[in-house]
């Protein structure tokens, strides 16, 4: 699989309109379901292993998209594998008074992953140059006047930048993927969620809603691929109206990644080996 076109390159300029939607590569959705999916989730599994002993590298994933583009979904199928001890899953939802209280970043940085863990952001730090660039929240935020100047979007994303190199030199790796999904197919998903009463609980109608600023996300989503996709945290933007494709596409990349990574099983220094032979000498003399 070359993963190579779905990434944005650092100063790449982005329409939208270039990526596809739908699966581009002539794969049966059997082969990669029964075959590719597994073999890949299953080396996940070990690079995972590798990476909560070694203890001192962390991958950061970041999922963003419209609603209904599948993050739960993927997140769900393609983590699977993982042990849950050493993944942490986070969620940003509409930020509480708490949070209103500070910089924008202040809740991000809390859910970062320790070393050796991955962490997956369901939403991020970039609702922050999305939803409040579409509908103007800065203007309604804390803060202050002064600093709500014409270029504060541009702002953030050389903030945003700077703290995902941060990360970075710090031993987390950060990975990001844009689920791109058609208006049309979102349109049949939200039915979907509406008839079938197993998944009226998904529904909302703020997601209806939202489909009025459907262009302007669109111009909000370019901006802030290519204004923060970079070597140290590239943007991949992955077509989204099948998801099986999607998700086989995200399991991909992590595989690289992790690859890139490789993180190894620490050695036992000399003289712990030693006293492991005394432990297993104790162990054998019992009865």
């Amino acid at each position: 699989m070359n993963t190579e076109k779905y990434l944005v390159k650092e100063g790449q300029k982005v329409d939208l309109k270039d990526f596809s939607t739908k699966r581009d590569e002539k794969l049966k959705r059997e082969v990669v379901e029964r075959t590719l999916m597994p073999d890949n989730i299953r080396q996940m599994a070990e690079l995972q292993e590798k990476l909560y002993a070694e203890n001192t590298s962390s991958l950061l994933i970041v999922f963003q998209a419209m609603d209904a583009a599948g993050k739960d979904s993927s997140i769900k199928h393609v983590m699977k594998g993982f042990n849950p001890q050493g993944v942490k899953v986070a969620s940003f939802k509409v930020p509480s008074s708490e949070e209103n209280d500070h910089d924008y970043l202040w809740r991000i940085h809390k859910e970062v992953p320790r070393r050796g863990e991955i962490g997956i952001f369901n939403r991020s730090h970039y609702e922050d140059v999305i939803v409040s660039k579409v509908h103007n929240l800065i203007e309604s935020s804390q803060l202050p006047p002064e600093l709500q100047t014409e270029d504060i979007f541009k702002k953030r994303y050389r903030q945003i930048r700077d703290y995902e190199r941060y990360l970075y030199e710090n031993g987390t790796m950060v990975v990001k993927f844009y689920l791109h999904l058609s208006k049309e197919e979102q349109k049949e998903r939200l039915l979907e969620r509406i008839e079938n009463p197993d998944k009226n609980w998904k529904f909302s109608a703020g997601d209806v809603r939202e489909r009025e600023y459907w262009d302007l996300y669109m111009n909000a989503y370019e901006a802030m691929l290519e204004n923060t996709s970079t070597d140290v945290a590239p943007w991949y933007v992955l077509p989204a109206d099948n998801k099986w494709f999607t998700r086989y596409l995200i399991s991909e990349i992590l595989l690289e990644k992790l690859k890139e990574m490789d993180p190894q099983f620490p050695e036992f220094p000399e003289e712990q080996r030693e006293n492991m032979e005394k432990c297993r000498k104790l162990l054998e003399k019992e009865d």
